[in-house]
């Protein structure tokens, strides 16, 4: 679809995506993922710092995380288009959760391993999980526009935000009391439960068939090629995702929240669940306001306002030295993220071919989901050479700048119109 075209404007019920039963097992899917994956991640983080003190460990479990899947998301998206996306999900998500049971093995009181070999394993499967992420998000994310027509895309792109939203509430909310009240290894055996069921759930969706004109390609170069310009010349596309990119990048806080929480508030980790799942509390209440109130119809102008909200919440949580204050601001963080996810996933629905979903999902994730990891190893790095506080003051900085370039480079994109 060109980037002038509109989609067309029809009117639909609130949940008219839950129509769908395959969608509905793939959000839960989706849902059930990302709780298993941040709790994990929040467990890893408050136990590496616990062991560490040392701010640079926190940003190396990103960097472990990150590095992989950048190298293999553009691969991994290659195979989305050109074989069973299904399959592709099946394998990459038993290698996650074998991952998860050398976590389990790794940090069990039998066991006993000394720091100096514990760390590597623990960073060792974190690179293997993401080298399994490199192939099982593009694939996801290809997958689900074929689960809905196209004229419930926007109405879908909600619901599926909030249901990863509740995943993403539940998993850091949960692991801080998991972790005080469970132990650590007790609460890996229930990440390990939470991905069988995500495999369970996959196995109920039927796989779409693969484009015609994608079967035939044999030029992995050239595929990789034509998704990443496809992407540069579709200027809907390639500015919302780079504004995703540097907001997560400069102006993401998650990685830090273990100091905060033991350094600077002092809440220990009750409170780092609180601080962890505060963003996206605020972000799902956002997302089932949205269900109502879609943010299209000025889609490019509430995009930028939200970025720049983001900015300004981190901003507010850096000087903070109040939980309930911290607390807010970093609900406001994940209600403005929200915003953005809406605008940018009914962005990429609308304005990519089919034949190509495989290939934008993993340009799409090199930019945003890695953002993320990189961000976290950013975010160690700089608390490490500037102090924690003046590293977050300069990264919501940054997001308010990047912002205002990207208001002043894309004035044309302010007429474009997403309405469902």
């Amino acid at each position: 679809m060109s980037e002038q075209n509109t989609p067309p404007s029809v009117k639909l019920s609130p949940y008219e995506a839950l129509k769908y039963p395959q969608f509905v097992a793939y959000m839960f899917a989706n849902s059930f993922i990302t709780m298993a994956l941040l709790i994990q991640e929040v467990l890893l983080g408050y136990e590496m710092y616990k062991v560490t003190h040392d701010p640079m460990a926190l940003g190396l479990i990103g960097l472990a995380e990150a590095l992989p899947y950048i190298s293999l998301a553009l691969f991994g998206g290659h195979l989305a288009d050109l074989y069973n996306k299904k399959t592709i999900l099946m394998l990459s998500l038993s290698v996650i959760i074998l991952s998860s049971v050398i976590l389990v093995w790794a940090t069990h009181s039998t066991t006993q391993l000394p720091q100096h070999n514990l760390l590597p394993i623990i960073y060792g499967v974190i690179f293997l999980i993401g080298l399994a992420k490199g192939f099982y998000s593009p694939a996801s994310s290809s997958l689900n526009p074929f689960l809905i027509p196209k004229e419930v895309f926007a109405n879908a792109t909600t619901w599926a935000s909030s249901f990863w939203q509740a995943g993403a509430i539940l998993g850091p909310g949960l692991a801080g009391f998991m972790y005080a009240y469970w132990g650590l290894t007790n609460s890996l055996w229930f990440v390990v439960a939470l991905l069988c069921t995500v495999m369970l759930l996959i196995s109920t969706i039927t796989a779409p068939p693969i484009p015609e004109k994608v079967e035939d390609k044999v030029n992995i170069f050239q595929s990789l090629k034509e998704g990443i310009a496809f992407v540069f010349k579709t200027k809907i596309i390639l500015y919302s995702i780079s504004l995703d990119l540097f907001s997560v990048l400069f102006g993401g806080v998650i990685a830090l929240l273990p100091i905060y929480a033991e350094d600077i508030l002092k809440v220990g980790a009750e409170g780092l669940g609180i601080l962890r799942a505060a963003p996206s509390i605020g972000a799902i209440l956002t997302m089932f306001m949205m269900v109502y109130f879609p943010p299209l119809k000025h889609a490019w102008r509430n995009l930028l306002l939200a970025v720049g909200g983001f900015g300004l919440a981190t901003l507010v949580f850096a000087v903070s030295t109040n939980l309930w204050i911290s607390v807010v601001a970093l609900f406001l963080t994940g209600a403005f993220d929200s915003v953005s996810v809406i605008v940018r996933q009914t962005v990429l629905r609308y304005w990519t071919p089919d034949e190509m979903r495989g290939r934008v999902s993993a340009v799409n994730g090199i930019f945003v989901s890695s953002s993320n990891e990189i961000g976290a190893f950013e975010s160690g790095l700089l608390a490490k050479m500037m102090g924690t506080v003046p590293s977050v003051i300069f990264g919501g900085a940054m997001t308010m700048v990047i912002v205002s370039i990207v208001w002043l480079r894309s004035k044309e994109l302010f007429k474009m119109k997403v309405t469902d």
